[in-house]
């Protein structure tokens, strides 16, 4: 089941599940935080979302190209770990809502080091033809942390501490973890830092790269944020107490498959799988549309769940396919910067045509441009097989 999958991923595994242990420890509570303890409204914990992941997605385009022209990725991706375990558990002292924006960004400044060098290094470490199931085991392990997390958050508010500060600390101590495991486990893949001159062409991929990343970010302009999925839930009259479940089960089907739907994409092609994940979201988005009852959420979910395994992983391989080694980096850069900068115009237009127009229309409008997306990807862009691929 695992043959394959190097020391170097399997830690950088083990680090993702740590750290979503520790975010997903506060994440789920931190609405709850800001408007209830520290008198916020929904709209600056928007203004706190955008403004953090907006960050992040300038930074991780930055950090790849960077990682480029150094020697070891190690250390960016060591950083950017370290900045976020360091100022995540903050929030815990935090007196304002403007002490959580502050934090929460600072939080995400750690992100955007560190993800681009670290799926890099990924590339690095694996055999090119084991990449899917590489970046499949790696989503699965951050999705266990994401669904861990929140389960031991709720013990621990149930049985042995008072507050959500204590709860919020206490995160410190996975993201410790997560850390020291850089620090004492995680291997450089020795490679040459490629010249300046190179780093400036690589700024703007051109070829079949430039068109793979312009149709990521045409496809993430209809992927709005999942809490609308929650609101709908809710609409439909899912119970309040039923919806961190019904979180918790999207996370578990997301990690089931993650890592089987990676290493199908090396058996039969990237390219096959990213179209049949992007045919999945087109139709879950449909189900969610017109929906009318709660065990057509709860199997919606799990279709959603669905496609998430058949993408997250094999987008990245299907990435690190095309690039060439030496702007391996830049090239990630580019590939997180275009999910994040269509992920908030994203949920925008999104939350207006669900304004303007109803419950129905905003998930036709994902589902129409995840079929355009898949379409194009079929038509413009040429399966690139890895070595060891069929």
């Amino acid at each position: 089941m695992f043959k394959g999958i190097t020391g170097n991923v399997f830690i950088l595994g083990l680090v993702s599940f740590f750290t979503d242990v520790s975010s997903e420890m506060i994440y789920p509570l931190l609405p709850m935080f800001l408007t209830t303890l520290l008198g916020a409204g929904p709209a600056f914990l928007g203004v706190i979302e955008g403004v953090a992941e907006s960050t992040a997605s300038l930074l991780k385009l930055l950090s790849g190209i960077v990682s480029d022209r150094v020697r070891r990725r190690k250390r960016l991706v060591l950083a950017g770990y370290s900045i976020s375990a360091l100022m995540r558990p903050l929030i815990g002292s935090a007196g304002s809502p403007l002490a959580v924006l502050l934090i929460r960004t600072g939080d995400r400044v750690g992100k955007g080091i560190r993800t681009s060098p670290r799926d890099a290094l990924i590339a690095d470490s694996v055999d090119p033809s084991l990449r899917g199931k590489a970046y499949g085991f790696h989503r699965s392990m951050d999705h266990a942390g994401a669904l861990v997390g929140p389960l031991i958050a709720t013990v621990l508010l149930a049985y042995f501490v008072n507050d959500i500060r204590s709860v919020f600390w206490l995160a410190a101590v996975p993201g410790a973890i997560a850390v020291l495991l850089i620090v004492w486990k995680v291997r450089e893949a020795e490679r040459a830092p490629v010249p300046k001159q190179q780093i400036q062409l690589a700024l703007l991929p051109a070829g079949p790269l430039r068109r793979y990343l312009l149709i990521l970010f045409l496809f993430t302009l209809g992927n709005s944020s999942d809490a609308f999925l929650l609101l709908k839930a809710g609409t439909l009259g899912v119970p309040a107490f039923r919806l961190p479940l019904l979180w918790a089960f999207l996370h578990l089907v997301k990690m089931l498959s993650s890592m089987p739907f990676g290493a199908l994409s090396d058996r039969i092609g990237r390219r096959s799988v990213i179209v049949a994940g992007w045919g999945v979201y087109c139709l879950s988005y449909l189900g969610f549309g017109f929906a009318a009852s709660e065990w057509q959420i709860w199997l919606l979910f799990a279709l959603y769940g669905l496609f998430f395994g058949l993408t997250e992983g094999v987008e990245k391989a299907f990435l690190a396919d095309m690039a060439q080694p030496a702007v391996r980096g830049a090239a990630f850069g580019w590939y997180n910067f275009a999910v994040g900068s269509g992920a908030l115009p994203a949920s925008i237009v999104f939350g207006v045509i669900w304004q303007h127009f109803g419950g129905v229309a905003p998930f036709l409008f994902g589902a129409l441009l995840s079929a355009l997306a898949a379409i194009l990807l079929l038509v413009v862009v040429p399966p690139f097989a890895a070595p060891g691929q069929q």
